[in-house]
């Protein structure tokens, strides 16, 4: 239970950015907090400053979500600007519709950071380290599939999955982790992960508690050297310190809220980047909680007192769109199901009809107790906090007394309600069979429903695209009637970039909290 606990506690801090920064490398010459230090001790006109929230540390096997996982690794695959699979550190790969078998070939001169050999025992023993269940990794349900893996020779290593999964090649993309370092460590709780040695085309050069974690160039990397030297990940947690060291100098790259990217919309010295994401908002239920045992049925009645366009016009300036569902920026969204469309009547109308009683106070209450609930929101996220406010005084204005707060750690166990962010650009499998299947690693509400976790298969299973939108149909319809969330709403990811770094691609569709911008680093310069 306790390492149960931790993996949670941890896995929300890379959901959120948050926790205290672990402390590895030589601290004796760390970036300190201000430009002035960082021009002195590198080369600012080749490195990168970027406002980056805390890392308590670097474990892409266990968590999701880190900007810097793929600076510092590499998986066998890789997306491209289109979000579409390509080879990383395996050149290429064959399939076997019959026994389901995959064959990886891969990249015979790359070396970890460290200078040892990459093999296939690193990739056998980063998957099946994922898919061991004590070490409770929120990835596992990607490789649920697998059933065997061999190691044919040091560079070629074969996948039997024990039924199809059209997603395999996307999660293949998964960063791999040196055997000869991790062998033996605990997965949750090693050194590595604030040391961490990968393969990529940066470095960890040292790690400066709660300051910076800064990256060199890896002048080995298999496919080339990057050209920009330095990368720093400056920590700084709040949203609106991130725009004020922009306009100081400080940073020269960062991820801003809407409001204040408009500060740099007509600076010749700034570029701002609007970039259209799969990364929705809502609001999480904890089905553990007592009182959602009591009082699912309003549900219902929540979501439609939630006007989603004011919202998105009062927080993120119209930069944005209404969400009904996870699937909205992906091939397979169903837009006939139930949307939930602002109605305060209906959410009355329902809330009446599951026997709730309007209070002289101008609440509802159920059998003498007043209908609400709490909405945590994890701290320094000022978007995250606006929505969740704004979605509390709606639903107040319907009867419903809902609050909001800021915890200093999430309570999974406990909380009642939680403002959800998740989404991937990527397979329709991704961020769904794990998010809303029963039990599995990134199920944060404790949702089931044996209907959404039979079409979720069955669209995993199936190559064809017909057979696949008709299982992804029939999920997203029995999630509308048996709601996990409250979708509110998608938000697009505004970049603040110093106009002298060239190459970051405007029209990636970015994936939760606006990751993956850095996808061609190695190809980025920075001019005069």
């Amino acid at each position: 239970m306790k390492k149960k606990l931790l993996s949670l506690l941890l896995a929300t801090a890379m959901i959120m950015g948050l926790a205290a920064c672990g402390t590895a490398g030589n601290t004796d010459n760390s970036v300190s907090g201000n430009a002035e230090a960082a021009q002195t001790e590198w080369n600012t006109d080749n490195t990168i400053v970027y406002g980056s929230n805390d890392y308590v540390r670097i474990n892409p096997a266990m968590d999701e979500h880190g900007e810097i996982n793929a600076l510092i690794f590499d998986g066998l695959t890789d997306h491209d600007g289109n979000n579409q699979v390509i080879p990383r550190l395996a050149k290429s790969w064959d399939c076997d519709e019959e026994t389901y078998t995959y064959t990886f070939h891969l990249e015979e001169n790359v070396k970890w950071h460290d200078g040892e050999p990459f093999t296939a025992e690193d990739v056998k023993f980063t998957i099946e380290t994922i898919m061991d269940p004590e070490n409770e990794s929120e990835n596992a349900p990607d490789y649920e599939d697998v059933e065997e893996i061999t190691v044919i020779d040091d560079y070629t290593i074969a996948f039997r999955l024990k039924a199809p999964n059209v997603a395999f090649l996307d999660y293949m993309t998964m960063p791999i982790l040196p055997k000869h370092l991790l062998k033996g460590e605990d997965m949750q709780e090693s050194d590595f992960f604030r040391a961490p040695v990968g393969t990529g085309p940066y470095k960890l050069d040292h790690w400066d508690d709660g300051q910076a974690i800064v990256l060199t160039r890896n002048d080995d990397y298999f496919a080339g050297p990057a050209k920009i030297e330095n990368i720093v990940f400056k920590i700084v947690s709040d949203d609106n310190t991130k725009a004020l060291q922009l306009q100081s100098g400080e940073l020269n790259l960062s991820q801003v809220t809407p409001k204040d990217a408009q500060n740099f919309a007509n600076s010749d010295t700034y570029t701002v980047y609007d970039m259209k994401t799969s990364d929705y908002r809502g609001i999480l239920y904890n089905f553990n909680n007592d009182y959602w045992t009591a009082n699912k049925d309003i549900i219902p009645a929540i979501n439609y007192a939630i006007d989603r366009q004011a919202i998105i016009d009062a927080v993120l300036l119209g930069q944005g769109m209404t969400a009904y569902g996870p699937l909205q920026r992906n091939i397979y969204n169903n837009e006939n199901v139930e949307h939930y469309d602002y109605n305060p009547e209906k959410s009355k109308e329902i809330m009446e009809s599951v026997g709730c009683t309007m209070g002289e106070d101008g609440f509802y209450y159920r059998d003498g107790e007043k209908i609400g609930f709490v909405i945590s929101v994890g701290a320094g996220d000022q978007v995250r906090l606006d929505i969740a406010q704004a979605a509390a005084q709606q639903l107040k204005e319907v009867g419903i007394d809902c609050t909001v707060e800021v915890p200093t750690e999430v309570d999974w166990g406990g909380q009642m309600a939680y403002l959800i962010g998740w989404g991937s650009p990527f397979d329709a499998d991704d961020h769904t069979y794990k998010v809303f299947g029963t039990d599995k690693g990134a199920n944060y509400s404790s949702y089931s429903n044996a209907l959404v976790d039979q079409y979720l298969i069955e669209a995993r299973e199936s190559a064809d695209p017909a057979v696949r939108a008709e299982a992804y149909d029939k999920f997203q319809e029995e999630l509308a009637k048996d709601p996990a969330f409250t979708f509110i709403c998608y938000i697009d990811a505004n970049y603040v970039a110093n106009s002298s770094i060239q190459g970051i691609s405007a029209d990636t569709v970015m994936g939760h909290h606006g990751v993956g911008i850095f996808w061609n680093v190695a190809d980025w310069t920075i001019g005069n």
